[in-house]
């Protein structure tokens, strides 16, 4: 076991992260871009309309055999839980309702995890901050994969493995790496999740539960959607550890693929970053971009020099930077 190709370490940088010093440069030279800064007023119906959708196929599969269950829930229900957490994480941002009402963002994001079957939102923002404030920082991005993870899933057939548990690392690595103290948000966001649990399956029974379960396990697994995990800092160019994508797939993900807009300006709701890249395109169309996320997924299982390893890392010291 272990390495048998590829790297053996993550790149090592002793630099700052690009993103902070950029912000600066482009909000001095592009004022108008502080005007993007707003909630989304969409933002709310899309995700009213995602949490619906799902509660009406979980009426519509309670009778459904498992096969089908399962195909439906990959499909169709892996689409739409996905697209919830990246609702979720624009939320995270104060997107859906400003940074002068919080508290409204954070409980909206319980809502909108509702359908996701487990609490995810709570935690999810208390550990996303340090993801911008400090990316690839050691101990720090949970966003980073362990050691453990790059020594192991380091052939074609484990990484492969890796991108099918993709939900299971995302949700215990933050304990391994960055363990942080249960909150009462998140003690909140866990009852509302189980009472929801609880009623879809005294009104409909066990098989939309699974449903539910299986469009998030399955969506955030080996889905083409997913290709944006890995799309978004794995490093492909040395060098380079943030990466754009401008595809349609950006249509149901909340332009989450425009990544290097988001971490020079997270507090732009996604429906704007398209209007960053037009006002500034010199600071983006020279860079590496992807094209096809599942061309990412193909190259990060069958390119040896890509893994969990293929990640920039550094030292960070415990300093706000303002985000």
């Amino acid at each position: 076991m272990g390495n048998s190709a590829g790297r053996s370490d993550f790149e090592w940088v002793y630099t700052d992260q690009p993103h902070t010093q950029r912000r600066k440069e482009m909000l001095a030279k592009y004022p108008a871009i502080k005007a993007l800064m707003r909630p989304d007023p969409h933002l709310k119906w899309t995700v009213l309309g995602l949490v619906l959708v799902q509660l009406l196929a979980c009426w519509l599969v309670r009778g459904l055999a498992w096969r089908w269950l399962l195909f439906w829930a990959y499909a169709f229900g892996g689409c739409v839980n996905h697209s919830l957490t990246l609702a979720i994480h624009d939320i995270s941002h104060n997107t859906a309702f400003g940074t002068g009402r919080a508290a409204h963002n954070r409980w909206f994001a319980i809502f909108a995890n509702l359908p996701v079957g487990v609490p995810y939102a709570a935690s999810f923002k208390k550990y996303h901050v340090d993801h911008h404030r400090y990316l690839g920082g050691d101990g720090l991005d949970v966003d980073v994969p362990t050691r453990l993870e790059g020594w192991l899933f380091c052939t074609p057939a484990r990484k492969l493995l890796w991108l099918v548990l993709q939900p299971l690392f995302y949700s215990l690595r933050p304990l391994c790496v960055n363990p942080k103290a249960l909150t009462r948000m998140e003690v909140f966001n866990a009852l509302v999740q189980l009472v929801a649990d609880a009623t879809i399956f005294a009104l409909w029974g066990l098989k939309p539960v699974v449903y539910l379960l299986a469009s998030t396990l399955l969506g955030l697994g080996l889905h083409p959607i997913s290709g944006h995990f890995v799309a978004e800092h794995y490093m492909f160019v040395k060098g380079h550890e943030t990466y754009s994508y401008y595809g349609p797939l950006n249509w149901i993900t909340f332009n989450v693929g425009y990544h290097m807009e988001h971490h020079d300006f997270p507090s732009i709701p996604g429906c704007n970053l398209p209007l960053v890249r037009k006002i500034a395109p010199e600071y983006y169309d020279h860079l590496p971009q992807h094209h096809s996320w599942v061309k990412v997924l193909w190259d990060f299982v069958f390119e040896d020099s890509l893994g969990p390893y293929a990640r920039v890392k550094r030292v960070c010291k415990l300093a706000g930077d303002g985000l």
